[in-house]
């Protein structure tokens, strides 16, 4: 007797099409799984037993082969068990119908309950593509798959449940889709709640407005972290296909929140120092997305900077340049994207207090060692540097209200819309992302402009990078203010927001 049951795979981010043909023969009583499975997919060979056992059906006293195709692409995972059961249920007779339009995901426990797994949404947005009908997952996944439209989608608790579905004692109705809830926004932390530091809020409003990458310097106790936690506040809605992009990374990682599957809020990733490499860019056997994949379409905030491992920080080059980040393995080669806000804070030296209006910095040569840590390409990399001081004591005593982040945010937004409609059609969604290829169209100069640029540049002796990336801030502060063209102002306050490397790292 011969059998084909429709599953699905995942490696990385990438779902596949998995075929599970099962074949019961006379001869020596045995189940085998073939089609380069790993130890986890073979061990479904006990669980389909008792789960049989548990939903009153006797396992064949024949010779079962489990075929699962194409037999040259690694399975990994619990993910096949739903199928590999309804395939036994088919080589029995059990189940009549055409099932050929449906797929079958779901890991099976032994008492024949249908446990969660992770990657639902990856999975179900391929099936879909690939004109599957509908499609049958564990319960506890039905809500987060139902975000995709145009395929049904039936939440399953245990195997008893599936037999008396097809057997029509029982039918499961499908999941009701996900609606996005038009909620108002409500966040714990405020830019209200900071005194003072005017001019690193401003330099933060541009960023959030442009997507630039920010590196915040100063002593302990200024503020840089608070104003770092309050980004988000600030930052404009994300899109659906924003949403759809950063939560495929969340369910592969098993971090969907079951009441409500789709991220609508941007990430904030804040990983500790101690991080390893494979940690924050991603790794392992199985490549798993790392931090920098997790905070997609969001903001990575990296506090005390130069107390990362350094080999570390300069694996952050690439990914910031490209938006994605490739990891090869013998397995197979995997590409998650990565395009994120990098918020880097630091002190000036080791004690914190170089340059502190009223206190002594004890470091000697030891402030070069500490900033050495950091790298001119990595330091290359940030669009804005911000010099954040001490709280003078009359803005800390002060009873005056300070801007909300809900204000910061409306004039964030219609900066974000004027990028929206300037971009559409170009896959960029933020100045920060604009190509070479039409920097020179887009970022439109006057003639005082580009004399002050020109000054700077062999002044300053910049890279091209560093260029590029003033051009990009410029063209910010530009939309910002509601000029279609760069003029001198945008470019001499997009010039200052680059001046504290060659404060604080002239002399190495």
């Amino acid at each position: 007797m011969f059998a084909r049951v429709r599953s699905l795979g995942l490696f990385g981010l990438n779902a596949f099409s998995v075929d599970v043909e099962v074949e019961t023969s006379k001869g020596t009583p045995m189940f085998d799984i073939v089609g380069l499975a790993d130890t986890v997919v073979k061990e479904s060979r006990e669980r389909i037993r008792s789960a049989m056992r548990a939903a009153g059906l006797a396992f064949p006293i024949a010779k079962v082969v489990v075929n699962l195709a194409p037999a040259d692409t690694k399975k990994s995972g619990s993910v096949h068990d739903l199928a590999i059961f309804m395939a036994m249920l088919c080589v029995q007779g059990r189940i009549n119908e055409d099932i050929s339009k449906t797929a079958f995901i779901g890991e099976l426990s032994l008492n024949g309950d249908v446990r969660p797994i992770n990657g639902v949404l990856p999975m179900v947005l391929l099936a879909r593509s690939e004109g599957f009908e509908s499609v049958f997952v564990p319960a506890e996944n039905a809500y987060e798959a139902s975000v995709v439209d145009g395929i049904a989608v039936y939440g399953v608790e245990s195997a008893k449940d599936i037999i008396k579905h097809f057997d029509r004692e029982a039918v499961i109705l499908p999941e009701r889709k996900y609606v996005i809830k038009q909620e108002e926004r409500f966040d714990t932390v405020d830019f209200a709640d900071v005194k003072g530091q005017y001019a690193a809020k401003k330099a933060l409003e541009y960023a959030a407005a442009g997507g630039h990458n920010v590196l915040m310097i100063g002593s302990p106790g200024s503020g840089k972290s608070m104003l770092a936690k309050r980004i988000t506040t600030i930052l404009p809605e994300m899109t659906f296909e924003e949403s759809i992009e950063t939560t495929n990374i969340h369910s592969v990682c098993g971090l969907v929140n079951k009441t409500s599957p789709l991220v609508t809020k941007r990430p904030f990733r804040s990983p500790h120092h101690t991080i390893s490499a494979a940690g924050l860019v991603g790794g392992g056997t199985i490549p798993r997305p790392g931090e920098i994949s997790l905070a997609q379409n969001g903001v990575l905030f990296l506090d005390e900077l130069p107390e990362f491992n350094r080999q570390t920080l300069e694996i952050l080059r690439q990914p910031l340049e490209d938006g994605k980040v490739t990891i090869s393995r013998a397995s197979g080669t995997v590409t998650y994207p990565c395009t994120f806000m990098l918020i880097a804070a630091m002190n000036p030296c080791p004690c914190g207090y170089y340059g502190h209006p009223t206190r002594e910095c004890i470091c000697g040569n030891k402030r070069t060692a500490y900033l050495s840590k950091i790298s001119g390409p990595l330091l290359d990399r940030f669009d804005i540097h911000i010099e954040v001081p001490p709280v003078e004591f009359e803005h800390i005593n002060s009873s005056e209200k300070e801007e909300s982040s809900a204000r910061i945010r409306e004039r964030v937004q219609a900066a974000r819309e004027i990028q929206n409609r300037r971009f559409k059609g170009t896959g960029i969604t933020c100045n920060a992302e604009i190509t070479p290829d039409i920097l020179p169209e887009v970022c439109k100069m006057t003639d005082k402009a580009t004399e002050t640029l020109k000054n700077v540049f062999e002044r300053m002796g910049l890279s091209a990078r560093a260029y590029d990336r003033i051009l990009k801030v410029a063209r910010t502060i530009a939309d910002m203010s509601g000029s279609e063209v760069i003029d001198k102002a945008h470019v001499a306050q997009a010039v200052q927001f680059r001046s504290l490397d060659r404060k604080y790292w002239s002399g190495r």
